[in-house]
């Protein structure tokens, strides 16, 4: 079981209580014009040389960059992504590992916030019914969780109880075939993403072993995932889909391949759930001829600009998006002064764009262009333990 942080602990460790107004709102938030720091969960993996002790709790300040140290939650296995709900009440993590209470599969884990801290407090774990999961999304009413098992190569459905706590399975979706262009990675399907729609009607799974974007149809009342009337998007052979994201006005989705180093734009149907290709562009330099696989896709709040992350040429991609056509135009390459950039984040304000380096265990920042997308790192990172997964907690409305 994980070791729960104490609240004098978060407390000690908070200081001004900036934090905690990030989380809970209220009258003294609402009385400024913005925050003064923002504060983010950081998924890491545990099994490795780094020695993570778990999930940490760091804060971003709004007026230079600068991260905080705020808090660890100890004792998680390989907590390496994470989601929150919309109330900020709930954080679910996988447990990215291939066997759980001796059974084959991973797990997920569910946490109850400490609305003051950030705090977790550990409520309970489900089997995640798939070896290694590797991705989690929570539905828009909180009612239910999604996760992709990578090695099981399905996607599953858990029902959130009242306090939190998740049920069991109610549903898992076995993908199919294998695409075989690269026959190290894509020998068997692998699920590596599941997201909702907007309207969460329809949840995409990007398979990177079959070159496929399964789209399925969602139940927000039961939770039960049923192929969509174009139950596919194909992608090019070989190009390993990874990362789904759309747009902020939910015109156009876009696919990061994470082995052809490729971005899929796609035109976007909030009736049907199909996907209409729009193009695919390449995320490296022409020139660039060393080991490279493609990890994160973002787009930014206002919808102007879409960033990804390279592993091998470690440096984030940007491109100006065309608000007509949803097609891209290469920007700029910012180095992220580290290795193997895994997951990255943009806050919810849009300034600040920060990059977890899982090998070289650093959170690095950067401050964004609003006009140009361009990034300029801002001199200030963090030394986090083989970071992965970096998830804001917006400030209330």
């Amino acid at each position: 079981m994980p070791k729960q942080t104490t609240r004098r602990e978060f407390l000690q460790a908070v200081g001004t209580g900036a934090l905690g107004l990030a989380l809970a709102g209220g009258s003294a938030a609402a009385s400024e014009a913005r925050p003064r720091e923002l504060p983010f969960y950081v998924g890491t993996y545990t099994d490795g040389k780094s020695k993570s002790e778990g999930m940490y709790l760091y804060s971003l300040q709004l007026s230079s960059g600068e991260l905080r140290k705020v808090g660890v939650t100890s004792s998680v296995v390989n907590p390496s992504y994470l989601a929150l709900d919309r109330g900020r009440r709930f954080l679910y993590a996988v447990n990215e590992v291939e066997e759980f209470r001796g059974q084959k599969g991973g797990a997920l884990s569910a946490f109850a916030v400490e609305q003051k801290t950030g705090a977790l407090r550990f409520i309970n774990q489900q089997p995640s019914l798939g070896g290694s999961p590797c991705y989690v999304t929570v539905a828009n009413d909180g009612r239910f969780v999604l996760v992709a098992n990578y090695v099981g190569g399905n996607v599953a459905v858990l029902p959130v109880r009242g306090d939190g706590s998740l049920g069991e399975a109610v549903d898992l979706q076995q993908h199919r075939g294998a695409s075989g262009v690269n026959p190290e990675r894509q020998e068997a399907p692998h699920a590596h993403c599941i997201v909702l729609d907007s309207s969460n009607r329809h949840a995409y799974s990007c398979d990177l072993g079959a070159d496929k974007v399964l789209i399925y149809r969602f139940d927000a009342r039961t939770g039960k995932l049923t192929p969509a009337p174009m139950p596919f998007a194909q992608v090019k052979p070989g190009a390993g889909p990874r990362h789904f994201t759309f747009d902020p006005r939910s015109r156009f989705a876009y696919v990061m391949n994470e082995l052809g180093a490729t971005v899929t734009a796609f035109a976007y149907d909030p009736a049907t759930g199909a996907l209409s290709e729009v193009e695919s562009v390449p995320t490296l330099p022409a020139d660039f001829r060393e080991a490279n696989t493609s990890a994160d896709i973002h787009v930014s709040p206002d919808g102007r600009f879409l960033y990804c992350s390279n592993r091998g040429h470690d440096h984030v991609a940007a491109f100006a998006v065309d608000a007509r056509t949803g097609r891209l135009s290469f920007v700029a390459d910012e180095p992220t002064r580290g290795r193997t950039p895994r997951n990255f984040a943009i806050d919810p304000t849009g300034e600040f764009l920060l990059v977890a380096n899982q090998e070289s265990d650093t959170i690095t920042t950067f401050r964004r262009d609003s006009r140009t997308g361009r990034l300029t790192f801002t001199g200030h990172s963090a030394d986090v333990p083989s970071p992965v997964c970096l998830k804001f907690v917006a400030p209330r409305a």
